[in-house]
């Protein structure tokens, strides 16, 4: 969880899947399986002595299962507005001058996320910040002509292929020929590879949220690279996003 809140007053902000796991239109039955399926394949996926390679399958069957699940549901294309509004979704802390000045600034936002493509997308809009500038990659729910969920477009997204592999057909990585700078944000080590692929990069300044197992201060420091960790990367982009610091990023 990136740009969507992690926590807030101690407890934890709900995912694009867990806005739609503890939504009315799931039956008890669906979440209970779900939630069996986070309890096994979570651990897996933040367990720092495990390599990305050994993680991959796991990663592949969670989501796989878990939109096999959602696809028994009969979720209609009409519900998604709803469900966000009656959640308790929340975008990270200083997110309204994150958006806005990347926009102001003519500079592209890229979302890479291997949750769910529509509840992200729909978040965004109610929070008011879907600017034009906004690309989001991510699982995209497929309905039917009868508006219900019959299963998700593309290629599964999920947290270790976030790269160029599943970006070959959009040609959205193309589009960002000229833009030699990139401001890399992440929580995970699946998201150290996202920038690969961009063509003609020259810079990368990558920034780490240590969302979980936060005690594991030295795996945290060691997958992204840093000499020392941040107890707030919040307070570092809000020095980014200094309008100073944004005229000399003009044009990259």
């Amino acid at each position: 969880m990136t740009l969507s809140r992690f926590a807030y007053n101690g407890k934890r902000c709900p995912s694009s899947y867990n806005i739609l796991d503890n939504s009315k239109i799931i039956s008890e039955e669906c979440r209970n399986e779900l939630k069996a399926l986070l309890h096994h394949y979570y651990p897996i996926e933040i367990d720092p002595h495990r390599t990305i390679k050994e993680k991959l399958p796991h990663m592949v069957e969670w989501w796989t299962k878990a939109h096999d699940l959602l696809c028994q549901q009969r979720i209609q294309k009409v519900q998604i507005a709803q469900v966000v509004r009656e959640s308790n979704a929340m975008l990270r802390e200083g997110y309204k001058t994150f958006f806005n000045t990347l926009y102001q600034n003519n500079i592209p936002l890229f979302i890479f996320s291997a949750g769910i493509g529509d509840i992200l997308e729909e978040i965004i809009r109610q929070m008011t910040v879907l600017h034009p500038n906004i690309h989001i990659m991510s699982n995209y729910m497929d309905f039917d002509e009868d508006g219900f969920l019959r299963g998700f477009k593309g290629q599964l997204i999920h947290t270790y292929n976030k790269n160029s592999s599943v970006c070959e057909n959009s040609g959205y990585f193309q589009q960002l020929q000229g833009k030699t700078n990139i401001l890399l944000l992440g929580d995970s080590m699946g998201d150290l590879t996202m920038a690969d692929g961009v063509p003609g990069v020259e810079n990368i300044l990558k920034i780490g949220f240590l969302n979980d197992k936060v005690e594991a201060e030295a795996e945290g420091r060691a997958f992204w690279g840093l000499p020392t960790p941040l107890p707030r990367a919040d307070g570092l982009l809000q020095h980014i996003l200094h309008r100073g610091d944004w005229r000399e990023m003009q044009g990259s």
